[in-house]
């Protein structure tokens, strides 16, 4: 099987070491997609955790494949390597100009979503007090990410606006990272009807590995599975993914926690250390499926084949 990870992240620091990534190709993946910017980072913080991310994967070629299309994901699984590509939390990096989408896509980034949690040019976040929705700047986006071949992503945004987007965009759209709030009733997790939507889009809703997400801090490899379960229910397999959000440096995240209040709630705190499925488990999270009952073919699909196709259909 092919498998895919749709988002994890490094350290935003340009010097931050991306061999880390290989952990991901030890366990079995042969594509990872890797946050290069957020909410708080404008152009200039997003143009050197891009440059010096690409600088570190292009020396590497024995190792890494810089994925531009679906090909170099199959090249890259046919030839016992990584590939990798880049994505975007939150359209601040933008700097208010969506032509700026086509520059980043030439950089590597085919993945951006609309918000991170809160309000800003383009829509509301899920943790904001009031859903205004999608803006007139966000749909501008949509149509430009549309345009350039660039994967929509409406993770971290409000109900409203991930709504709007499913309606706004003319190509798949998917929920990168997240999980079922029917499951466990966070802010953060989407509800049945915008899992439909979203399938409804041709897109795959991605299930997170984030233990305050799928239950009380739990990361079990149950939890995950329950979740995906519920996915499949409603959705159908074909639209059911994964994007772990694994965290690579605790330090880190504890230091975006701490430096960006405005942007976490207390409750992301009350844990003291958030649990993560490690890319170590996805043997076991495909061993489990099978377990369960799940079709090779659903697996499959679940496990790489959904996001794939989605790259197939939108990346240009």
């Amino acid at each position: 099987m092919l498998t895919w990870e749709q988002h994890c992240c490094l350290p935003l620091d340009p010097d931050a070491d991306v061999d880390a990534l290989w952990r991901y190709a030890e366990s079995g993946a042969s594509f990872v997609s890797v946050n290069v910017g957020y909410a708080p980072h404008g152009i200039a913080d997003t143009i050197r955790v891009l440059s010096g991310f690409r600088r570190q994967l292009l020396a590497r070629p024995d190792r890494y494949v810089l994925a531009s299309t679906a090909g170099d994901v199959r090249e890259a699984k046919a030839t016992g390597r990584l590939a990798v590509a880049f994505d975007l939390e939150d359209t601040n990096p933008l700097g208010g100009r969506a032509d700026l989408v086509r520059t980043y896509y030439d950089l590597g980034v085919r993945t951006m979503l609309l918000t991170y949690n809160q309000r800003n040019a383009a829509g509301s976040g899920c943790h904001d007090e009031s859903d205004g929705g999608l803006t007139e700047f966000g749909r501008e986006v949509v149509a430009e990410m549309n345009r350039v071949g660039m994967v929509v992503d409406t993770a971290h945004c409000s109900y409203r606006t991930s709504m709007d987007v499913f309606a706004a965009s003319a190509a798949p759209v998917v929920v990168s990272h997240t999980a079922a709030r029917a499951v466990h009733d966070h802010e953060r997790n989407v509800g049945d009807d915008q899992m439909l939507a979203c399938a409804a889009t041709g897109g795959v809703v991605g299930i997170n590995g984030v233990g305050m997400f799928l239950g009380d801090n739990d990361a079990s490899t149950e939890a995950l599975v329950r979740h995906i379960d519920h996915a499949v229910d409603v959705a159908g397999w074909e639209h059911v993914g994964l994007g772990l959000d694994f965290c690579f440096a605790e330090a880190d995240l504890n230091a975006e926690l701490t430096a960006n209040p405005g942007l976490f709630p207390p409750s992301y705190s009350q844990w003291g250390r958030l649990e993560f499925i490690e890319p170590e488990r996805l043997p076991a999270i495909t061993a489990a499926l099978l377990d369960r009952g799940h079709a090779r073919e659903a697996v499959a699909g679940i496990m790489g084949g959904n996001f794939l196709r989605v790259a197939e259909k939108v990346w240009r």
